[in-house]
């Protein structure tokens, strides 16, 4: 379940693109990764019930789509595979970044935005709990 609607990505992109509900969906998932070990309250759905928590998730993921939105990506990485195209004679070239080429894609990581919220809010940084027994 995306931690943003479409309405709030209005807010963010205008226009919002017309496939904004997956482009949300695949923000979420990064955010989702990003939180791995971050330890909050959470009602049924698995939303955040704390309201400065779900803004951060909303505000981060949201962030994450524009930042997509500028870089012409859709949360699948394709868009760095190759930076260069030609048909006619056919020339390829790989994108420095992309996951195609070893490198991350912008699909892979949070946009720095994103991650700033996050931090701010105190959601990242988190080590894994551990229990001990004696």
């Amino acid at each position: 379940m995306p931690y943003a609607t479409t309405d709030d990505l209005a807010d963010y992109i205008s226009p919002a693109p017309s496939n904004a509900a997956l482009l949300l969906t695949r923000a979420s998932r990064l955010v989702d990764r990003a939180l791995l070990c971050a330890v909050y309250d959470v009602d049924e759905q698995g939303q955040p019930t704390d309201p400065k928590v779900a803004k951060a998730l909303r505000e981060a993921t949201c962030e994450q789509v524009a930042a997509w939105d500028e870089g012409g990506e859709t949360g699948t990485g394709a868009a760095d595979q190759y930076s260069n195209v030609s048909i006619g004679s056919v020339a390829l070239g790989r994108a420095g970044g992309g996951s195609a080429g070893g490198g991350r894609s912008a699909a892979e990581d949070l946009c720095p935005q994103a991650v700033m919220i996050l931090q701010q809010a105190g959601l990242t940084g988190h080590e894994p709990r551990t229990r001990t027994y004696c």
